[in-house]
């Protein structure tokens, strides 16, 4: 659990700040920056392999053992998850381009707001006094930013900084949906979380994400530009590729944290996990990039984390009562049970 966590939280910093070096230094293209968030997925296929090789798949969910869905409704859940991850990709590529590193991280940590919330219409969550407080703490820390007169040193116009928060709330209400939905999927559809669905899950989406985000590439003309962006990028031809390359390679080590997470706990779990870890980043970016970490910075990044300390309270007191329910249970159906003949 503590090495996924270490590649959860290390690839998605790594990955986040070598997408501003890209912007920072003279990148331009919305749909590179969001091809490099999908497409070194294949890098996962060897993992796959290993982990399957040298361990025993999860027990189903509920313990129940479904009948297999068939291709078609498999690809409809494939296709449709894939297509939204690929436009919420694309968000965050918006919102990373306009905003500075640390307002972009810190707006992102809504996301375990947005997660609560569709999972209460789509997955039963229950809001209680505690995830009550996280909602309203994200909220206010992502209000707090719409706000705030110190940006970064690099030039962004008021609208574009307008255009980078609303895509990157939007970013977030979208994964924060596509975690909801396959929860969802997993439990209605699937009916089975082994660690060869997970990744099937990850894979076959990210193959639909990527094909949807190169035909964007190709679609919008932006590739035609590419390689004047390599010849201007101000630290050189080589260093461009590197930082494309390494972004690539830091968002799949991401992704192997995340799904080492679902499998051994929960993709909840695995959610809250990530925005831990964005918190770090402001503390980052005014090192690497000198982004100005004024006081509204300070109390955003204080509300996120206290938002997400509420939030873990709330998951560790179910998982502690849970165990509890079930003894309970298991006592009261023994003292119902009738007598042994003597």
């Amino acid at each position: 659990m503590a090495i996924y966590s270490l590649f959860l939280i290390s690839g998605q910093t790594v990955a986040l700040l070598l997408g501003r070096l890209y912007y920072d230094k003279g990148g331009k293209s919305k749909w590179l920056g969001t091809l490099v968030q999908l497409v070194a997925f294949p890098l996962l296929l060897p993992y796959y392999i290993i982990i399957i090789m040298s361990s025993a798949p999860k027990n189903p969910i509920n313990g129940v053992h479904s009948k297999q869905p068939s291709t078609l409704i498999l690809s409809s859940v494939y296709v449709s998850l894939g297509l939204l991850v690929a436009g919420d990709c694309f968000l965050f590529s918006i919102g990373l381009m306009y905003l500075p590193v640390s307002t972009y991280s810190l707006i992102c940590s809504s996301q375990l707001a947005f997660n609560a919330f569709f999972s209460f219409f789509l997955n039963g969550q229950k809001f209680t006094p505690f995830i009550v407080n996280s909602l309203v703490l994200l909220t206010i820390s992502s209000i707090l930013l719409v706000v705030q007169t110190e940006h970064s040193v690099f030039a962004v116009s008021k609208g574009k900084y307008v255009i980078g928060f609303t895509c990157t709330i939007a970013a977030s209400a979208g994964y924060g949906l596509v975690h909801s939905l396959t929860q969802l999927a997993f439990r209605r559809v699937l009916k089975r979380e082994t660690f060869t669905v997970v990744m099937d899950m990850i894979v076959y989406q990210s193959l639909v994400a990527t094909s949807a985000t190169v035909v964007g590439l190709f679609a919008s003309g932006e590739w035609r530009g590419l390689s004047t962006e390599m010849e201007e990028f101000e630290l050189g031809k080589v260093s461009y590729l590197m930082t494309l390359i390494w972004t690539a390679i830091m968002w799949q080590v991401f992704a192997i944290g995340c799904v080492g997470l679902i499998f051994e706990a929960s993709s909840l779990f695995s959610n809250a996990i990530s925005v831990l870890g964005l918190p770090v980043i402001p503390v980052l970016a005014v090192i690497i990039f000198h982004d100005k970490l004024g006081a509204i910075k300070v109390i955003s990044m204080v509300l996120a984390i206290w938002g997400f300390l509420s939030y873990l309270y709330q998951q560790y007191l179910d998982d502690f009562m849970k165990p509890k329910a079930e003894d309970r249970n298991c006592n009261e159906d023994s003292n119902a049970s009738p007598p042994a003949p003597p």
